[in-house]
Order: structure tokens, then C-alpha cells, then sequence
């Protein structure tokens, strides 16, 4: 799930003028490049990035970054996450784990998703550039004329 916010991140951080390709991603981030792949059609085909194809294609923001949260990379990522979510099966374990433990674990989950959509990736782009960190595409541009 980390990864994938980090990918977005590092397009909506690193944007030039060209689409920022999966294997620079990887690169600048450290992110095994077969999840990330994987992870970066999932956002393509729910809306939150857009796949650019060709020698320079790459991914870009489907929307602006004001417009995307972390919730929404998160819930993209949990449809793409196979694992077992213990809170959804109410059959098994014992009455205190389903009745108690369980509803309390949703309610937490539903408090995080809450504060995740409160957080745009606008705001972790304003986090990186008060941390000091260079944007590659942006120091790329060049607009003389």
C-alpha cells in the first residue's frame, strides 16, 4: 500500500512535461518493479492515473493532485490486495473476535479512511518541497524561449 502512494507521489512530484515511466519510478523510489506494475494499472484502470503508450509513455495523474487523496490510492490497492481480511469474516473465530475485537478493528479502519481522504497528494507534494526535496521533472523544464 506504501508503494503505491510513494508512486503516485513520485508522478505528481517528478511531472515534466513527459509521462514519468514505471522504471524511473523504480529507480528513484526503490519499488520492486513487478508490484509496481501491477499496482500502476490497477490506478489506471480505476482513474487515478492515466497509462501513456509508446518509446516515451509512462503514467500520468488522471486528475489534478488536489483532486486525488490517499484514500483513494488505498482503496485501489485494497481491491488489488488478495490477502484474507479477517474483519470481514463473521463466521469464524470465537464470539469475543467477532463480535468485539472484529467491529472494533472496522471502526478504526473506517476512522484511517476517513483521515486518508482528508489528505490530497497536493499536500504531500507541499510536504516534499518543505522537506527540501528536488523535484527531477520539475528541474528538467526548460522554458527559454
Amino acid at each position: 500500500m506504501l508503494f503505491a502512494i510513494e508512486a503516485v507521489l513520485d508522478i505528481a512530484f517528478h511531472a515534466g512535461s513527459q509521462p514519468v515511466q514505471s522504471r524511473t519510478i523504480t529507480r528513484r523510489q526503490g519499488i520492486p518493479r513487478r508490484y509496481l506494475e501491477q499496482a500502476l494499472q490497477h490506478l489506471v484502470r480505476e482513474g487515478v492515473l492515466i497509462g501513456v503508450r509508446g518509446p516515451k509513455g509512462g503514467y500520468r495523474l488522471a486528475r489534478e493532485r488536489r483532486r486525488i487523496t490517499v484514500g483513494d490510492i488505498v482503496r485501489v490497492v485494497g481491491k488489488m490486495e488478495t490477502g484474507d481480511d479477517p474483519t470481514k469474516d463473521d463466521n469464524g473465530g470465537s464470539e469475543l473476535g467477532r463480535k468485539v475485537v472484529r467491529e472494533l478493528w472496522r471502526e478504526l479502519q473506517d476512522e484511517v479512511t476517513i483521515r486518508l481522504d482528508g489528505v490530497t497528494i497536493e499536500d504531500l507534494c507541499n510536504r516534499a518541497h518543505r522537506a527540501k526535496i528536488i523535484s527531477e521533472g520539475r528541474s528538467n523544464l526548460d522554458f527559454s524561449i
